[in-house]
C-alpha cells in the first residue's frame, strides 16, 4: 500500500521547471501558424484492450512496435480512501520483461465509463457516498437515445479533484521512472440537452488543473491529455480549446493526444484536429489512437475504409504526432509491414 500524499496543486510552477521536456522545432516564431516542425521519430504502442499482455505478446516484440498501452481504473488504483495499490501496473511491468525487456508501457489512467449501470462506477467507493464529493459522479446520457451510456468523473467539484490528484501523486512516488508515460483519457462526455456555462467553465479549469498537476509530479513519464472536444462548445466559441493548446505549446511540460484517427473527418477537423495541425511541432507531445471502430470509418478522401497508411499519414502529417496506440485488431502474423 502506498502512504497518501501530494505535493498541493498551487506548487506545479515550482515543479514544472525540473521537468525535463525535449521539444524539436526548426525556426522560431510568436505564431503557431506559422512555425516549421522537424519531424519527431514515432513510437509506436499496441493497446492492450482486454488487459491481457500475453494476448499481444507476438505484437509486443514486434522491432517497430515501442511497447503496450494499459488502461487502469481508478477503483483499481485506489482501493479505499487514501489506500493506494499499483500491484496491477507493477504486475503487467514485471510481464512486460519477461516478453522483451525493451518495451515501455503507457498507462491510461481511467476515470471515466462509456457504459451505463452500477456495476459500471468503477471509482473508490468513498466518493460516492460522501458528502462532500457530491456523488462522485455525472451519469452521461446519449443525446442521440436520450439514454443512459456511462459516467463522467465530477472535476467540477474541487473536493473530486484533489483526491484525483492525491492519486496522480502516488502514482509518480511509486511508477515515475519505471513507465514510459501516463495519459488522462478522453475530454468529451455525453449529456442530453444543455448544461450551465458555469459548470462547463469549472470542468475545463479543473481538467486543466489536473493536468497541471500530473505534469509536476511526473517529472521524467510523458504526460498525455486526450483532447477531443468539450462540452458547452461548438466550434471552440468559448474558446476552450484554443486556450488548452496555446497553454500547451507555451509551456511544453504536458502534450495532447486523441482517442481516435478519423483521416479527414470535417466534424473532428472543425474541433480538436484543426488545433493539433495549428500547433504542430511546438506540444511537448502528440499522442494519437486508433482504436478498433475507427478501422470501419470512412476515408473522405477515398471513399473506402482507412488503410494502416492513412492513419500514419494523417496522424503524422496533419496532426503531428510523434506516439501512436493501434488496437492489436490490426495486426496479424504478416500485417501490417513494419511501421
Amino acid at each position: 500500500m502506498a502512504l497518501d500524499f501530494s505535493p498541493p496543486s498551487s506548487m506545479w510552477k515550482i515543479f514544472r521547471g525540473i521537468k525535463v521536456v525535449t521539444m524539436v522545432t526548426l525556426g522560431v516564431s510568436m505564431m503557431a501558424t506559422s512555425v516549421v516542425a522537424v519531424t519527431k521519430p514515432v513510437s509506436h504502442f499496441v493497446f492492450a484492450e482486454d488487459g491481457n499482455l500475453t494476448a499481444v505478446a507476438d505484437i509486443i516484440r514486434r522491432s517497430d512496435i515501442h511497447g503496450v498501452q494499459m488502461i487502469y481504473n481508478w477503483k483499481q488504483l485506489e482501493l479505499s480512501k487514501g489506500h493506494y495499490n499499483f500491484s496491477d501496473i507493477e504486475s503487467d511491468l514485471e510481464l512486460l520483461k519477461t516478453i522483451d525487456p525493451t518495451k515501455k508501457l503507457f498507462v491510461q489512467v481511467q476515470d471515466r465509463f462509456d457504459a451505463p449501470g452500477n456495476q459500471t462506477k468503477r471509482v473508490p467507493k468513498y466518493l460516492l457516498e460522501e458528502p462532500e464529493y457530491e456523488g462522485g459522479l455525472f451519469m452521461q446520457v446519449s443525446s442521440d437515445t436520450h439514454l443512459p451510456d456511462g459516467w463522467q468523473t465530477k472535476h467540477w467539484v474541487p473536493a473530486v479533484r484533489e483526491r484525483f490528484q492525491y492519486l496522480l501523486s502516488n502514482m509518480s512516488y511509486h511508477l515515475d521512472d519505471k513507465i514510459f508515460g501516463v495519459n488522462l483519457p478522453e475530454t468529451a462526455f455525453d449529456y442530453d440537452g444543455t448544461l450551465e456555462t458555469s459548470l462547463c467553465d469549472a470542468y475545463f479549469d479543473g481538467q486543466m488543473e489536473n493536468l497541471r498537476h500530473a505534469s509536476a509530479v511526473f517529472k521524467t513519464s510523458v504526460v498525455i491529455q486526450y483532447m477531443n472536444f468539450w462540452p458547452c462548445e461548438t466550434l471552440d466559441h468559448h474558446p476552450y480549446m484554443e486556450r488548452a493548446f496555446a497553454e500547451a505549446a507555451s509551456e511544453k511540460t504536458f502534450g495532447f493526444g486523441g482517442p481516435d484517427v478519423k483521416p479527414w473527418n470535417q466534424f473532428q477537423i472543425s474541433n480538436s484536429y484543426q488545433y493539433f495541425h495549428q500547433y504542430r511541432g511546438q506540444l511537448s507531445h502528440v499522442a494519437m489512437a486508433v482504436q478498433s471502430p475507427d478501422l470501419k470509418w470512412p476515408n473522405p478522401k477515398t471513399n473506402k475504409t482507412s488503410t494502416v497508411d492513412d492513419f500514419k499519414s494523417f496522424s503524422q502529417d496533419y496532426l503531428g504526432s510523434d506516439i501512436m496506440f493501434w488496437t492489436s485488431q490490426i495486426f496479424n502474423a504478416t500485417y501490417p509491414p513494419p511501421l
